[in-house]
């Protein structure tokens, strides 16, 4: 049974890259129904922090990551001291200050209290092969590589060490990770070999690069996970896009749901070269999901970004929420773009954009607005097609064109120049609110 894992340090939030890893993991097992193991790499108990754990548990959640098995690593230590005793024994390791040697790994680059000597892995001299699920076959001399800490003299285990003990007791047979790995990879190997554990197959995934060639960052689309959640971002929309940054469906398919992607995903299929993060391609996707989506799914998503814009909804029916959202739906890139373009529909102080106002409303429009006014309120049915009759014969009647009116009661009436059509406008905001706003641009 394939066995992967994903394993998150809580030391600061689940970003795009650590993301694409954890998908790309979980497809492969849900792909050859395996099973994807989360284990919290939190060894380092000064910089790790809960409310960052509980970051990266949501985000994973959100996107639909389920896991099947769970580990910390802060409650192994006393199993990663057994299998360092276990090398020293074999005079595998020996001890000895990491300040007094030349070993490799005391990576977190801090400066720690010595309470004890660090135990050193020995390095043998040797040539390391293995092949990688996507690159192929890599090759290292290990002439290049300083001995190893696997215990700090602080009592707590390496990145690599601890990597390799637990993989191997957690049966992984799978690892899949960032291209920035593949220098730990032939230093794991080694500890494999040394401990006489299976070496599971590697696969590599290539780094994302931001807009501008270099590394993602916070300014070209390395942000948190919950960012992209509080920004507007559909988990599924979210998820189809980590997918296509290292992986594609073909047929220059684009938009993919999950299910058929796990029938499709093979971690040998994934990309070898480097993917480019673009908000712009995000947004697009992000648009495409809030089409297809269920209306009333939509609503309830929307319904906390109207409460953070002071919009109080509560006071409208259900039908009528539905009834906006449905107007905007195709329009959408993000959830909250929403409270910005449909703030009319839910208060009457929403503010008159200046240039709009600027070029449609300096005229007086009095007469021409206090007429449709008295029509709207006379007009037995009220409804779309009526309030459409009712005011292109208003125009017949005015001698206007179309556009000397439609964009000054727009303005009027939602303080934009661009959304929904006008007369499904009026509908939905209804006589009361279309008589009350008109008339407050008449002149007594």
């Amino acid at each position: 049974m394939v066995r992967v894992r994903f394993a998150p340090s809580p030391t600061g939030f689940l970003h795009i890259g650590g993301s694409r890893t954890a998908l790309f993991n979980w497809l492969y097992a849900r792909a050859k129904g395996g099973k994807f193991i989360l284990r919290i790499e939190d060894t380092d108990v000064k910089r790790s922090r809960p409310e960052y754990l509980e970051e990266i548990l949501d985000s994973l959640s959100w996107m639909g990551f389920d896991w099947d098995e769970i580990y910390y690593q802060s409650k192994r230590f006393d199993i990663y001291r057994e299998i360092a005793e276990r090398l020293l024994q074999e005079g595998k390791a020996y001890r000895a200050s990491p300040s007094g040697t030349d070993a490799e790994g005391e990576e977190d680059g801090t400066e720690i209290e010595k309470k004890q000597d660090a135990i050193i892995f020995k390095v043998a001299q040797q040539k390391v092969v293995f092949n990688d699920l996507i690159h192929g076959e890599i090759s290292f001399d290990t002439g290049v590589i300083k001995d190893q800490v696997l215990i700090k003299s602080d009592g707590t285990p390496t990145y690599n060490f601890a990597c390799v003990v637990d993989d191997a007791a957690m049966n992984i047979n799978h690892v899949i990770r960032g291209d920035d790995h593949i220098s730990n990879t032939p230093k794991q190997i080694l500890l494999y070999q040394a401990l006489n554990f299976s070496v599971p197959e590697y696969a590599h995934l290539p780094l994302i690069l931001g807009s501008d060639g270099g590394r993602l960052s916070k300014r070209t689309g390395a942000t948190a996970i919950s960012d992209y959640r509080r920004m507007g971002y559909l988990a599924e929309a979210l998820v189809n896009y980590l997918l296509l940054l290292g992986w594609s469906p073909g047929g220059n398919q684009e938009i993919i749901g999950i299910r058929d992607a796990i029938k499709k995903f093979d971690i040998k299929n994934a990309n070898k070269t480097a993917a480019t993060f673009d908000m712009d391609k995000l947004n697009w996707i992000n648009s495409q999901y809030i089409k297809i989506a269920d209306t009333l799914d939509l609503s309830a998503a929307l319904e906390p970004f109207l409460k953070e814009q002071g919009l109080d909804v509560s006071k409208f029916s259900k039908d009528y929420l539905l009834s906006v959202v449905k107007l905007f739906q195709g329009r959408l890139g993000t959830l909250k773009d929403f409270p910005a373009w449909a703030d009319f529909f839910f208060k009457d102080d929403f503010v008159v954009d200046p240039q709009a106002k600027e070029k449609y409303l300096t005229r007086d429009f009095s007469r021409e607005f206090k007429l449709f006014v008295d029509r709207l309120q006379a007009l037995e049915p009220f409804d779309i097609v009526t309030i459409e009759q009712c005011f292109r014969g208003l125009l017949v009647e005015l001698g206007l064109q179309s556009r000397e009116l439609i964009h000054p009661v727009r303005v009027a009436l939602t303080g934009k120049t661009i959304g929904p059509g006008l007369f499904e406008v009026i509908y939905y905001l209804g006589k009361e609110r279309v008589g009350r706003r008109l008339t407050a641009w008449v002149k007594q």
